[in-house]
């Protein structure tokens, strides 16, 4: 019979032996965002792949992900970086317009003309110009990621300006707001995950959004015509995943590298699939017997003239560097 006092011996013994692993300290980094969670949207998708990926690298990194604006309000994100309240996001850079409204051209009708053109965009002097910007004001970007864009309505099809004459229509931001107005429609002002709702209760008749979001937030349950993006997509909004740069710069070099390595992974996996967004929208809406149309030349046409009487006149009316904005995305042929 092993007495006691033995037992405590070998125990210490074996403790003692057992090599000493250093506690990794754990950073964790808050992720918000509006878009639905587990539901197959592409932005929470790259918001999680970049989490997934830096749990696996295993350098003391979590990201906890919150989506569905269950932590920030959409419009509130950008500030909530700045702040600390979250130290990641992805949203409509537009959303930000308030702080540097440079950012307004991100989201500005007819500047963008298809999947293909946004990646020589994204490439150009332009972006270059709109990511100083970001920088300059606290924020950082992770990965970048352009979404097309349509138009939906309770009522009728829109496919030229005078089509919109007299609707209450929501509009993604104040630069679609402006060619709106100027085909004739009243505005309502409200983020995406609000847009269903506002449909519903008849306090928009019509609405702009991405791809992703048609499909996402379920709008063939409240519209009866989709205007889809085709080859004259009118709408194309950047909606980047970004990170403030006081979270940022409180990571470690292996951390920062990590997450960079997995912010790319998430920038690809978008790549591939931004134009099947457009097909999927396409497809969504045919199957829930929604009519589906496209824009041909001479209607985008048409949009893109009161485009540039109102919403690119004011820009570079209002907006410091507006006008050699808008001239240096508009030389990216």
């Amino acid at each position: 019979m092993i007495r006691r006092p033995l037992v405590r011996a070998l125990s210490g013994l074996l403790v003692a032996a057992a090599p000493l692993v250093p506690a990794v300290a754990q950073t964790v980094l808050k992720a918000s965002h509006q878009f639905p969670g587990g539901k197959g949207d592409v932005r929470d998708e790259m918001v999680q792949i970049i989490a997934r990926e830096v749990a696996a690298a295993n350098v003391g990194l979590e990201i906890k992900v919150f989506p569905g604006s269950s932590l920030v309000k959409a419009q509130e994100q950008w500030k909530a970086m700045l702040s600390g309240q979250i130290d990641m996001s992805a949203f409509p850079l537009d959303y930000a317009s308030g702080f540097h409204p440079q950012f307004g051209a991100t989201l500005m009708p007819g500047l963008v003309k298809g999947h293909e053109h946004a990646r020589r965009i994204n490439a150009s002097p332009f972006m270059a110009e709109i990511r100083k910007i970001i920088e300059d004001g606290g924020v950082k970007v992770l990965a970048d990621a352009w979404l097309a864009g349509a138009f939906g309505a309770k009522d009728k099809c829109i496919r030229k300006p005078e089509d919109a004459a007299g609707l209450k229509v929501r509009s993604a931001g104040s630069t679609f707001a402006e060619m709106w107005a100027g085909a004739g429609a009243s505005i309502v002002s409200i983020p995406s995950n609000e847009v269903y709702n506002a449909l519903q209760q008849g306090v928009a008749q019509a609405t702009d959004t991405s791809s992703g979001s048609f499909v996402s937030f379920r709008l063939y349950e409240q519209v009866k015509c989709l205007t889809a993006p085709g080859d004259n997509a009118l709408w194309f909004m950047y909606e980047p995943v970004l990170i403030g740069k006081k979270s940022w710069d409180k990571l470690n070099a292996a951390q920062q590298k990590a997450l960079m390595d997995a912010s790319k992974k998430a920038e690809d996996y978008f790549a591939k699939e931004s134009k099947g967004l457009d097909d999927k929208l396409v497809d969504a809406f045919k199957k829930a017997g929604v009519q589906v149309v496209e824009l041909t030349d001479a209607e985008a046409s048409a949009w893109r003239a009161v485009a540039a009487k109102t919403s690119y006149k004011s820009f570079a009316a209002k907006v410091p560097g507006g006008k050699e904005l808008i001239d240096k995305a508009l030389a990216v042929k």
